[in-house]
């Protein structure tokens, strides 16, 4: 029961900080405003809730809990941490508006439909860092692609010349850009470490049960690659920048995700 409440309380936390976010970008004159500070008290308030849930799940007698929720669960949990520590310095508000209803739902998926998919508790910190290195270069990842969307929506509002709403307290196009290629950098060499670590540490990374895996994340590492090369050669900007950006994170979505859900919620292995 006490875990329930904890559960709400978080959900709660999260869809007010959203909310705080949304409102911000929503109300253009400063007088009406709720301030960020709000948002980020609530945020970081919901962020603990959270992580003390997570603590809860993962951590059994048996070893580390890793089932698919869980594991989206704990992901989510790390992009609203990357998100709210950057938004203390970096005018990243927008982001909230979606990253952290998501977060939320991860709560709620989490606590409803749980699972156990255990490691082993004398796994290798080898292992360990080859999980944590992919998580955090997902997460920097997910954020780069909320921040491509919301590029491409401002791009396209300014194309036809309707630039209201929202899209008015939004930072400059090349700001919100660059933000954008900040992020793809940082996960990029993240997604560079959990290849190589997984590739040392690991016996076999063609094994049957993650070739799916490991191709699908080398052809996301060579869609982020592209991208910046093209940026660094072409100076590639705009929608293709977008559309690189977008294809590699879905692509990576199914390397870290589709494969585990099809084995542990369709396939029940």
């Amino acid at each position: 029961m006490e875990n329930t409440l904890i559960m709400i309380a978080a959900v709660i936390l999260y869809i007010l900080s959203g909310a705080v976010f949304t409102l911000r970008l929503l109300k253009t004159e400063k007088a009406g405003r709720p301030p960020k500070t709000t948002g980020l008290v609530l945020g970081f308030s919901a962020l603990l809730l959270h992580g003390y849930l997570l603590y809860l799940s993962l951590h059994t007698m048996q070893g580390v809990n890793f089932s698919f929720f869980n594991a989206v669960s704990f992901a989510a949990w790390v992009i609203a941490l990357l998100y709210l520590l950057a938004a203390l310095s970096k005018p990243i508000e927008s982001l909230g508006v979606v990253l952290l209803p998501i977060a939320a739902c991860t709560l709620l998926l989490d606590y409803f439909f749980p699972g156990v998919r255990l490691l082993p508790p004398d796994t290798n910190w080898e292992l360990r860092a080859h999980v944590i290195s992919s998580i955090l270069a997902y997460s920097v990842l997910a954020m780069a692609a909320v921040q491509a969307v919301l590029l491409a929506i401002q791009d396209r509002h300014l194309r036809k010349h309707h630039p209201g709403g929202f899209i008015r307290a939004l930072p400059p196009l090349q700001t919100m850009e660059g933000l954008m290629f900040e992020m793809i950098t940082i996960g990029f060499i993240l997604l560079t470490l959990a290849l190589a670590s997984g590739f040392v540490f690991l016996d076999d990374m063609f094994a049957q049960h993650l070739v799916h895996k490991t191709l699908l994340s080398i052809l996301a590492w060579l869609a982020f690659a592209v991208l910046l090369w093209g940026r660094y050669r072409f100076g590639w900007r705009g929608r293709t920048a977008i559309r690189w950006t977008l294809t590699g994170f879905i692509v990576l979505a199914l390397a870290y995700f589709g494969s585990k859900a099809v084995v542990e919620l369709i396939l029940k292995r």
